[in-house]
């Protein structure tokens, strides 16, 4: 049982080491995908036509909390939607 442990507890230290480099790059990505989901889903707010706007609406909810920084890492100083207002 131990040397299973043991075996198991290398793999995670090796999955470890391979990760440390990657970390601001995966995070990087992670982010970029963020933005394009929140792009999308806040797209015919913007006068961008989406024709999946009737599916993303009910996510408006969840995601608001979300949009100030968003609008932030964009480089919209103020909300560019005038229904939510957030600064």
């Amino acid at each position: 049982m131990e040397q299973k442990l043991s075996l198991k507890r290398l793999f995670e230290l090796y999955d470890e080491m391979l990760r440390v480099p990657h970390r601001a790059e995966i995070y990087r990505e992670l982010q970029d995908e963020d933005d394009l989901f929140l792009l999308l889903v806040y797209s015919e707010m913007l006068g961008v036509p989406n024709p999946a706007f009737y599916y993303t609406l009910e996510l408006y909810p969840y995601i608001i909390e979300t949009f100030h920084e968003w609008h932030l890492r964009m480089g919209m100083d103020k909300s560019p939607l005038q229904g939510i207002r957030c600064c």
